[in-house]
């Protein structure tokens, strides 16, 4: 079985807003309910791992005798919270994460909701989701008929608009593609990347370009006294500058991305640290600018859609300092040097020759070179 999600605007009524707002607090509210007895408990079982799994997690049962007002809310949801902090936990034992911490109300508002017994339905423009009932969205794309709904995640943004993203289920089995069309790309800050073939992606680099519209309008923000209307109304025009950067940013790292699934059976990439690179190299608003983690996300599961593959070579591998000709590898190279030289005579853009060897690597690994 395959999942796929799908992403639609919500237009809730006044009352049904109130009802979401509500359930977001009760989410919020029995994460941190619950983690705060988790900690206890850790802290008193911290070396004593066995008696630390004997102890299970508190179900939002448990409150609802306490605060009868979590009875308002979906049930799903509040159990979902309790699912969502034991998987927390579980990547913090093993070592994936850090430790749990508390959510708060500047934090992301969204919940999740499963289908039980045909809760939720889609119908002329319109989604049935427990205890909203019918909520208006607009259905901009068709969900097909053998996709069967799972579960819901209602999202509201800083701006103040609602999202849900719809999970579905359907049976797919992948016929994996023959490579014949393989591309090497080399992270470039910025053009986002350079192909082995020496095109470039040309990002925009919209973070940039709206930098000091930004700015003005934080400046304007500061001024304002905290909690005021003026300061709710200057803080929503500084929300929606960012949300229009986040959502040029992701249309066209969609559409770079698509162009490259289609074109290629095979797309070969650094596996970069990109955090690592932002702080180690003092670059971190062009690294975070062109989004290069969220662009491979959506090459990944593009590519393998069709049966694709997305190959990730060593991020240790000495590809600009290679000669893509002779295979010389070079002592030492600055970032301020854009052209690569080597002493067999090839010269070749920097990031054009590291494309090429990004793109030789990743055939040894598939067995074509």
């Amino acid at each position: 079985m395959t999942n796929k999600a799908y992403k639609f605007r919500l237009y809730p009524t006044q009352e049904q807003a109130q009802l979401l707002a509500k359930t977001f607090g009760c989410v919020r509210f029995v994460y941190n309910k619950i983690l705060e007895e988790r900690i206890q408990i850790y802290e008193k079982f911290k070396d004593d791992k066995e008696a630390l799994k004997q102890h299970k997690f508190p179900t939002p049962a448990k409150y609802k005798r306490d605060f009868p007002w979590l009875k308002e809310v979906d049930s799903l949801a509040l159990a979902n919270a309790q699912l969502n902090l034991q998987k927390a936990f579980t990547n913090f034992f093993s070592g994936r994460a850090g430790f749990p911490k508390f959510k708060s109300r500047k934090a992301k508002q969204s919940y999740t909701t499963n289908v039980v017994n045909g809760n939720i339905k889609l119908a002329d423009g319109y989604i049935q989701l427990p205890k909203l009932k019918w909520v208006k969205l607009k259905q901009h794309r068709q969900i097909p008929v053998h996709h069967i709904i799972k579960a819901c995640t209602i999202t509201k943004t800083k701006t103040g608009k609602y999202f849900i993203s719809i999970l579905t289920e359907y049976e797919h089995q992948q016929v994996p593609k023959e490579i014949e069309n393989v591309v090497g790309l080399d992270f470039s800050m910025n053009t986002l990347y350079v192909d082995s073939e020496g095109k470039r992606a040309n990002y925009p680099r919209f973070y940039r370009q709206a930098l000091e519209k930004l700015a003005r309008a934080q400046r304007v923000l500061s001024r304002r006294r905290k909690g005021s209307n003026r300061w709710h109304k200057q803080r929503l025009k500084v929300a929606k500058l960012h949300e229009k950067i986040a959502n040029q940013r992701q249309d066209f790292l969609h559409k770079a991305s698509r162009q490259l699934a289609n074109r290629y059976d095979a797309v070969v990439i650094e596996d970069l640290n990109m955090k690592g690179m932002s702080q180690a190299l003092h670059f971190g608003q062009s690294v975070h600018d062109n989004g290069w983690g969220l662009f491979t996300t959506f090459l990944q599961y593009k590519l393998a859609e069709q049966g694709k593959k997305l190959i990730k070579i060593d991020k240790w591998f000495p590809s600009s300092k290679m000669c893509s000709c002779c295979g010389r590898v070079k002592a030492s190279l600055s970032l301020t040097e854009r052209q690569f030289r080597c002493e067999c005579g090839f010269v070749a853009d920097r990031d054009i020759n590291a494309a090429i060897n990004i793109k030789k690597e990743g055939l040894k690994k598939l067995g074509t070179a």
